[in-house]
């Protein structure tokens, strides 16, 4: 058949699989949402009143399906051309919505139009996937060249700022998803291990007293440094005598003056002091990986103080108190530990089997707030029980592991880095949605993709699934045009 037919020809191509797995998401949210919110108290027992969530949710499911038809009809080449204009507009949303949008949640993240509301970053999601999937695609791009990972830092950077300006850290979090992605096409692994280390030393400057930290750092550094470049008894003399004269030192100026000299001015100085110290060494000896070491010492002496800003500063008090009560450090069962806690109890009396549909007293009674949005798979594991969880939790793997092979046959890079950028989002939604139902993950108001109530959230993550069914149909319909 002549290539020029090829758009007629809808569902040739078309992955059957990853659209069913799709659909039954959503049914499976759209049950667990009728479960969770039906009440025949209201709107005079009339099961079909658009009253109820459910019934707004079947009306979303219906423009979202609408929505992924359109999808599969626009030519594959159309998103190619797309990526920079979504992106730019996707910029605008986000803007728009800092300066004019509604404030839910103490997140101003909101367009409100009557009775609906929208949430651009569900959006621009999808096209700061699209222009990075356009960014990388590009036949010059290089991973590990400085400059080409400077423009995808801006790429990833820029909305993420906007939506942290928004105080919507959560949405915003989803974006550092696209790490897996970089990783993927061939970013150098140690370049990973600094993310990783800034996330522990944001849990550990929590957990351990300042001096702690900057005993503890020191001791790592010299332990560290005389590892790597051997010559254990002298390095370690040396450098134990300069950490041991720096904490003496550290200790001093805090204790004589601690009214005039706080930590931070004390930490500075010794830190600097430390520095000559280290660099008098350098000079005398022979440095294989003493710089790296340096490099770490000096950037969590740093970092430390500006942890505490960022808590104490920028976080509200509600997402301080999440962190604080994730880590342990404060319990108010009655409190902030309220959802997390009946969440809980919720998944764990649903038992093997589960209490069957719209039987959950936990859901029924409203003993579990946000039970349709963002902790709908309360309702799934206790109306459900632990067949129910599994089975919602294998079709979302079964979905992410089917968007990853999708990416793998994908003859452009630009098919194959969109595809993989959609199973990042898909992955870290998942994780942390039901890693905080359970208690693993700081609540962070992040919806379970397809199955929390809300249009702009089904409508968004339809859109960005079905544009990668888009491009592999396209794809496979090249390849058996070529036979």
């Amino acid at each position: 058949m002549p290539s020029t037919d090829r758009h007629t020809r809808l569902f040739e191509g078309v992955d059957g699989i990853t659209v069913l797995l799709y659909v039954l998401i959503v049914l499976a949210g759209w049950l667990s949402i009728t479960s969770a919110s039906y009440d025949n108290s209201t709107a005079d027992g009339n099961f079909f009143s658009l009253s109820h969530f459910y019934m707004k949710q079947a009306v979303w499911v219906s423009i979202a399906w609408i929505t992924a038809i359109v999808v599969l009809l626009l030519d594959e080449r159309f998103y190619h051309m797309l990526a920079y204009p979504a992106y730019i507009g996707g910029l605008v949303l986000l803007i728009a919505a800092l300066l004019f949008g509604r404030e839910v949640n103490g997140a101003k993240a909101w367009f409100e139009f009557g009775s609906i509301r929208m949430q651009p970053v569900e959006f621009a999601k999808i096209a700061t996937a699209l222009a990075l999937a356009r960014v990388m695609s590009d036949y010059s791009f290089s991973i590990n060249r400085p400059s080409d990972l400077m423009k995808v830092a801006f790429v990833i950077c820029l909305p993420l700022g906007i939506i942290i300006l928004q105080n919507d850290t959560g949405s915003g979090i989803v974006l550092c998803s696209f790490l897996f992605v970089l990783y993927r096409e061939g970013l150098n692994k140690w370049l990973c291990v600094p993310v990783l280390l800034i996330a522990a030393l944001f849990i550990i400057s929590f957990l351990l007293t300042p001096i702690t930290l900057l005993i503890l750092s020191i001791v790592v550094c010299t332990l560290c440094e005389a590892v790597l470049n051997g010559q254990w008894k002298s390095r370690i003399i040396y450098l134990a005598s300069l950490a041991l004269g720096a904490i003496v030192l550290f200790v001093a100026m805090y204790a004589i003056a601690p009214h005039t000299m706080s930590f931070y001015h004390a930490l500075l100085a010794v830190t600097l002091l430390s520095l000559v110290g280290v660099a008098i060494y350098a000079y005398r000896t022979t440095l294989n990986n003493t710089y790296l070491i340096l490099g770490f010492f000096i950037g969590t002496t740093i970092f430390f103080p500006t942890t505490d800003y960022i808590f104490n500063s920028i976080l509200k008090e509600h997402q301080q108190k999440r962190i604080e009560s994730f880590l342990g450090i404060i319990n108010d069962p009655r409190g902030i530990d309220y959802n997390v806690n009946q969440s809980k109890i919720a998944i764990g009396s649903g038992g093997f089997v589960g209490k069957g549909f719209m039987e959950g007293t936990q859901i029924r009674y409203g003993f579990v707030p946000e039970r349709h949005t963002d902790f709908i798979f309360c309702t799934v594991g206790e109306e459900w029980g632990f067949l129910g969880t599994v089975f919602v939790l294998t079709l979302f793997c079964l979905l992410i592991l089917r968007l990853m092979r999708m990416g793998e046959r994908q003859e452009e890079p630009f098919g194959r880095i969109y595809c993989y950028c959609v199973a990042s989002i898909l992955l870290f939604h998942v994780l942390v949605n039901v890693g905080m139902t359970i208690g693993l993950v700081p609540v962070m108001g992040i919806p379970l993709p397809l199955m929390s109530y809300g249009g702009s959230s089904l409508i968004a993550f339809t859109l960005l699934i079905f544009i990668a069914i888009r491009l592999d149909a396209a794809t496979r319909q090249f390849s058996i045009d070529k036979f």
